[in-house]
Order: C-alpha cells, then structure tokens, then sequence
C-alpha cells in the first residue's frame, strides 16, 4: 500500500491596529456598540469618492516583513480584485496581486510566499429564524495583512504551531491583537495528499476555521478524508470546503476560484507608491524600530541559564518575561539568581496567577505582586534564610497582605532560625510516631524518607533548610 504524504500552505488575515481604516478616515472599530456607526462614503463605495492609502497601515506590514527577514518590494501597487458578494459594497476588494509589499521570508522554518496589504469586508451576520442576513459595514474597509506561506507543512502540529508563532510575533510588533475569537486573525488551509515521491496533489482550501486546534482538527480530517479517496482508486476535487466545528468535519462550498476569476488589474484611483522614496519606509528604519522578537529574547533568556521550557514561556507571555526582566534588573550576571527566579516564577507565580483567572491559555497580569518583593523573596531563598518549601507559602502571603516580604517571615515564623536542639527535637517526635514509616525506609523504600521529611518542614512550618532536615533524620534513624 502506498505511503500517502500531506502537504499543506496556510493562508493568514489578520486586521492591523490603525486609528483609521484603510482608504479612508473612518474609525477603525468593528467592535463598536451599535452597527453601522464608524462608516463614512468612502468605505460604504458611495459614487464619486476617492480612496487614500492608510500610510500605517503599510508601515505594519513592512514591520512584518523586517521581522520575517523577507524582501520588501520598491514599486508596489493596489489591484481591484473583483467578485460580488453581499458584505463588498463596491463589487470589488482593493488588494495587491502581482507588486505584494513583501516577498519571501522565513518563521521558525516555514518559508512565507508573499505578505501583502487589503481591506476587510463588512460582517454579515445570519438569523435562522427569520431568514434575514445583515450586514454591519463596521468593519468594512479595516486594514487586513494577508500572509501566504510555502506549500512546506506537512502535518497538523505544524501547521498549529506556525499560527502561533505568527500570532505572537504580530503582538510582539504592535502589528495586530490577533485574537481569533474576535476575527483579529483568520487562517485559512490550503491542503493536498499524494503518494510518496510524486508531484503535489490537488489542492483543497478549507475556510470557516476560528482556533488553531479547529485548523489543527480541519487538516487532520481533510488528510484522511483525501487519503482515503486516494485509496479508492478516486480523484480530490479541488474545492472551497468549510470547517463544521460541531460535526469536527468539513463540507463542500464552492468549487475552487483561480487568480484569472478575480479579473485583477491596478486600482485607478490609488496612486503607485515608489517604497524606496518614502524615508520612513527604509529598511534601516523599519529595522531599529523592531522590538526583541520572541526568538531573541528566548535565547537571551537561555544564556542566563533558564530552563528551555521556562524560557520559552517567557518569551511567549510577554507580561512574564517583562516581569522576569524587572525581578533580575540588579543580577542580571548572576547566574544561580536568574535561575532561581525563573523557577519560582514559571512554576509558582504562574499557577497562583492561573489558580485565580479562569483564562488559563493568557497570562496577560502579574500586577498581584511587584517585582520588587519577588526579588526580595529569592534573595530570602539564595541567602539561606527560608527554605524552598517556605518560599511558595511566602509568594501566597506577599500576595494576599500586600506587605513586605522579610515583614511577613517575620511574622509568621517562615526564617530559618530555629536552634540545632528544635531541629532535633522535632526530628525525634516524627521518628517516634512515624514508626512504620521509619521500617519502610529501612526496609529499602525511599519514598518513606520523602514522607518523614515531609513532616518535618510542617513540623517546622517551612522555617528549615531541607538538606539539613534531611540529614538530621538519616542521623537519628541510625542511631535509633
């Protein structure tokens, strides 16, 4: 039986963050309050307007593609893509066809084909009870970055993870809120199967995708259901196909368009734009005014010799790594603290902070607790002046009492200051009523160990050095 082989290229919209729209001076808000409020002639293709091209919202898109390492165009230009469907008020959508303002490019090993710049449609929303749509021209004419990559995909994963990347680079540049759930970012998967070794299959395009997992479910069952005509001796019918998240299938929508159906050619009323004479368009310029992007600041972070995971995590929540930079501002050559704030952060503070939000995927706030007594408490921790154990319970009460944490130690009895004579007395009362417990370690179980020293740090209420708690049990049971 032959091996059959997936290839995918995505398709990526995702509205820019500009005050106006993209051809006029309407607000760009298509979540306002009340339909049909941030609309003006222009976006509404009244007769006898003229449109003026948003210069922001190019300047994003060239952002984009600084960052993608892609090459930026020198002549570019806006074509009439023209088809008719209700929420297109002209008849046709201003976009860039053969002169895109970006070609080429690469994200974390998934080579892009083009980045180009048009305007959104309006929304239409459905009412099956009565059987009426409506349209809401809110949206209508929104700056909208379209990104084409490389027919280089081979599996769901990596298709989910490329939109993830994505996402989080155009929020790392200011570019985009991408938020799927608003229609931010849309993804759209263009997907193919053939046997091993021979050329690509034909192409299926599946739309009405609103998460990566539902893109990740879409490829996954459109990769069966060709694999399986395939096998039958059957032809994949190059089609339009929509993604039903509620029957985790998808259905035939239209049959597939090409470019020659859209009869492109270049907007008369839009002026060609000459990148290379507009200074604020330079490839210097657009550079030095990148941020650190994800990729940098997460070897920044591993240099330091945090975790790969936690790194990784740092780089992806941007309020994290923020918090993470102001907590080791003053040790930021000291390896042993960068790494024990980067635990007590990524494992402690984060499941605080999820423990109390119910948005478990964002961690957007860590204002629960300043950076300033986060630092405090790790020093607490790398001076020896409360144990590891005590540290977790202090990063709780910082947050709840909102004091100073060496206040709070104080207070509660979480410093290691307890004499040799409380150690050992403590010591001596677990050993005596953990008796069976005590056999099991001397019977081979280590984890009966774990569980006395347990005790111990509750005996103690954190205010002990573990290692030492550890040792001043083994000495007892070998003298009992």
């Amino acid at each position: 039986m032959a091996t059959y082989v997936p290839t995918i290229g995505l398709e990526v919209h995702a509205e820019l963050k500009t005050a106006t729209k993209m051809f006029c001076r309407s607000k760009n808000d298509p979540f306002a309050g009340a339909p049909n409020t941030n609309i003006c002639p222009i976006c509404l293709a009244h007769p006898g307007t003229l449109p003026v091209i948003n210069r922001e919202a190019v300047r994003h898109v060239l952002r984009v593609g600084v960052a993608l390492k892609g090459k930026l165009a020198d002549y570019t230009e806006f074509d009439r893509k023209n088809y008719f469907y209700p929420d297109l008020p002209k008849g046709y959508q201003l976009s860039q066809f053969e002169f895109p303002l970006v070609s080429g490019g690469e994200l974390n090993g998934v080579a892009i084909t083009r980045v180009h710049l048009e305007e959104d449609t309006a929304a239409s929303s459905h009412d099956d009870r009565t059987g009426e749509t409506l349209i809401d021209y809110n949206r209508a004419g929104v700056p909208l970055m379209e990104l084409v990559t490389e027919p280089v995909i081979h599996s769901a994963k990596q298709a989910g993870d490329f939109g993830r990347d994505l996402q989080l680079l155009l929020r790392y540049l200011g570019s985009s809120d991408a938020d799927m759930e608003k229609g931010h970012m849309r993804l759209e998967a263009n997907i193919s199967v053939a046997p091993e070794g021979a050329p690509l299959g034909t192409k299926v395009e599946v739309k009405n995708i609103a998460s990566f997992r539902a893109m990740e479910r879409a490829v996954e069952y459109e990769v069966k259901r060709q694999t399986v005509l395939l096998e039958k001796g059957e032809k994949v019918v190059q089609e339009t196909r929509g993604w039903d998240d509620a029957k985790q299938a998808t259905f035939s929508q239209r049959v597939k368009e090409g470019s020659a159906d859209y009869r492109y050619f270049p907007d008369p009323d839009l002026p060609s734009l000459k990148l290379s004479e507009i200074p604020e368009y330079s490839l210097e310029r657009l550079a030095k005014s990148l941020p650190e992007l994800p990729e940098s600041r997460k070897q920044r972070y591993t240099k330091l010799g945090v975790k790969d995971a936690d790194a990784a995590q740092f780089a992806s929540y941007p309020a994290l790594g923020n918090f993470f930079d102001k907590v080791i501002e003053k040790h930021s050559n000291e390896a042993v603290f960068c790494q024990k704030a980067a635990n007590y952060i990524a494992n402690d503070l984060v499941s605080i902070i999820r423990e109390s939000d119910s948005r478990e995927s964002e961690i957007d706030d860590i204002s629960a607790i300043s950076a300033e007594n986060f630092e405090k408490i790790v020093d607490l921790i790398i001076s020896g002046k409360i144990s590891s154990r005590a540290a977790k319970d202090l990063i709780v009460h910082t947050i709840d009492e909102k004091k100073y944490p060496e206040v709070i130690a104080m207070e509660r009895g979480l410093l290691i200051t307890g004499t040799t004579e409380d150690l050992e007395k403590a010591v001596g009362d677990i050993i005596a009523s953990n008796a069976s417990v005590v056999a099991d370690y001397k019977a081979g179980k280590e984890a009966a160990l774990q569980f006395l020293v347990g005790q111990g740090m509750k005996a103690m209420k954190g205010a002990v050095d573990p290692t030492v708690l550890k040792a001043t049990i083994l000495e007892q049971i070998k003298t009992e």
